[in-house]
Order: C-alpha cells, then sequence, then structure tokens
C-alpha cells in the first residue's frame, strides 16, 4: 500500500499524542475482541473532532503491556530471555482499520527506554538494562516498518521516561536512532515532562518531529528560544491532558500564538500535551474538538 505522505508544508495541523478512552463494545464480537469496538469508536471520534492526523487510538491495555504482551522474550513484567520481534504486527491492525477512515493516520510506538525500565531482568542474557534497551529497539524497529508498509505517514515514539532522569540518555538516543533508521517516514519522539535537562540530546536526534508537552509545561517553550532546530518540526501540546476541565477555544487559541512566536506557525502540529485516555469521552472529544477550533481560527490569519 502507498504511504500518505505527511506534509510539513500543511499550516498548523492538528493530531493526538495517542490515546483516546477505551470504549469497549458488547454482544459476540466484544467476545471475540473486546476492544474492536472501542477501536471504531476512537477513530470516529478523532474524525468528528476535526483532528487532522489520527491515531487508532491507542485503546488495548497500557502503552507499555500493549508491546511487552506480544515481544518473545518478555513474560508479564518479566524479561526470561533475549527480546525479539514479534512474530505479526503489534499494532498494525488496529492502524489498518484508521486508514480504511481517514487519510493521514500515524503509527505509535511505546519507546525502547520506557517500555525496558518497566521490566525486571531475570535472564543472564542481559548484563544491564542499556543492552535491553537496545535489543527492545531492534524489535520496534520491526514494528515501525510493518506501520509504514501499512501507509502511516509518521511513525511516533513515545519515552515518557526521558525527562525523569531515570533512562540513560545517550542509550536511549541510540535506541531512537535505530528505529528511526529503519523506516522511510518522518519520525516523531514524544517527550513529556519538563526539558531543559535533555533538550541539547534531543536535537541532535534523528527525528524530524519533537513533541512536547507545552501547555501544562510553558517554560518547555522558552528553551528552544536560544536553540537551533536543525530542520526538525515541533508538536506542541497546546491542550492539558492533566486536567479534565475542557479549555475555553481562546485559551488553546492563546497557546498556539505563544508557540508560533518561538517556532512560526509554518514548522509546529497542534495536538493535546499527552494521551487522553484517563478522561471521559465526552470530556476528550471536547478538548480534541476546541482544539481543532482553536487551529482553524488562527489558520485563519495566515491565508
Amino acid at each position: 500500500m502507498s504511504s500518505p505522505v505527511f506534509d510539513p508544508g500543511m499550516i498548523l495541523p492538528t493530531t493526538v499524542v495517542g490515546s483516546f478512552p477505551a470504549v469497549k463494545g458488547r454482544g459476540l464480537s466484544a467476545v471475540l475482541d473486546p476492544y474492536r469496538h472501542a477501536v471504531r469508536f476512537a477513530v470516529s471520534e478523532q474524525i468528528r473532532a476535526g483532528i487532522d492526523i489520527i491515531s487508532d487510538g491507542q485503546v488495548r491495555e497500557g502503552m507499555i503491556q500493549t508491546f511487552t504482551g506480544k515481544l518473545p522474550g518478555i513474560r508479564d513484567d518479566s524479561v526470561i530471555s533475549s527480546v525479539q520481534a514479534a512474530a505479526k504486527g503489534i499494532t498494525v491492525a488496529d492502524t489498518r482499520y484508521a486508514l480504511t477512515q481517514a487519510e493521514k493516520v500515524k503509527g505509535i510506538l511505546t519507546g525502547p527506554s520506557s517500555i525496558a525500565h518497566a521490566l525486571r531482568i531475570q535472564t543472564p542474557a542481559y548484563r544491564n538494562r542499556e543492552e535491553l534497551v537496545i535489543d527492545i529497539a531492534h524489535a520496534l524497529a520491526a514494528e515501525a516498518q510493518a506501520l509504514a508498509r501499512e501507509g502511516a505517514c509518521i511513525i511516533q515514539i513515545d519515552e515518557p521516561i526521558l525527562s525523569t532522569g531515570v533512562a540513560d540518555i545517550a542509550t536511549g538516543a541510540e535506541a531512537i536512532g535505530i528505529i528511526a533508521e529503519k523506516v522511510d517516514l518522518p519520525v516523531c519522539l514524544h517527550v513529556c515532562g519538563p526539558l531543559e535537562e535533555i533538550i541539547d540530546h534531543l536535537l541532535r536526534l534523528p527525528v524530524a518531529i519533537l513533541d512536547i508537552e507545552a501547555a501544562t509545561q510553558p517554560e518547555n517553550l522558552e528553551i528552544f528560544t536560544d536553540k537551533e532546530l536543525k530542520g526538525k518540526m515541533v508538536g506542541c501540546g497546546c491542550v492539558a491532558s492533566s486536567d479534565h476541565e475542557v479549555e475555553p477555544v481562546d485559551q488553546i487559541r492563546q497557546r498556539i500564538e505563544r508557540c508560533i512566536d518561538i517556532f512560526s506557525h509554518d514548522n509546529i502540529l497542534i495536538d493535546p500535551d499527552c494521551g487522553l485516555r484517563m478522561h471521559t469521552p465526552e470530556g476528550a472529544f471536547a478538548k480534541l474538538s476546541r482544539m481543532c477550533e482553536a487551529a482553524q481560527v488562527v489558520r485563519g490569519e495566515y491565508r
């Protein structure tokens, strides 16, 4: 299948970081696949809200368990042997469905460092956690390639742990590079939390897009004022994922305009700070729809 190419020339494209509330179905189909309805509902709600680049909704299990449950070498929360690529695509089927409903869909991977640090090593196959991170990266690179073949327009890697100081940043960077070099698509790295301590590392990574929290971490914008983006775009979180209050359109518009002040209107994507899985379906939709409305208002200034 040919892949629709993400066009960096789009004015303020709206997207999602990933997860949407899981609304499970009923009946026989729900017995066969408890999350089938949740995927379809998440996809339809993103489209209804006006999102330009949607995801599959990330409604299955948690962001770690989705992958660890399918990677050979991992059982439950333990590493029991060398980690290998899954026999078949882990998120491919849900992404394939999303692509039947929307032209532009991002494939999403939980990052190697975030996965590795959620696991217990119970095998002599690994002398340390850094070796595990690299093997997980190779396994996820195969998933990224499968998503690219399916037609995803962006591969997003979620690495929330990188801002905490817990993970080795050099190993994390190497792992991201392993995945990025295997796909001929824009790769987006999402890192939430304060970025001041790691921003220089992030800017050296071979990714096309850095996705950041900016609604609840506005100080993340300021650290870019004297930095060279080196051709990267920035995904600007303009809606708070940690707050259930649905922000007014005008407040979101002001956040978008602040991002434009830092990065320019033709170099950013607009999305929530993080995933919206912990919100009600109604609240998640309201946040996304108001975000799209605010982006549309600002777009009008550049046409």
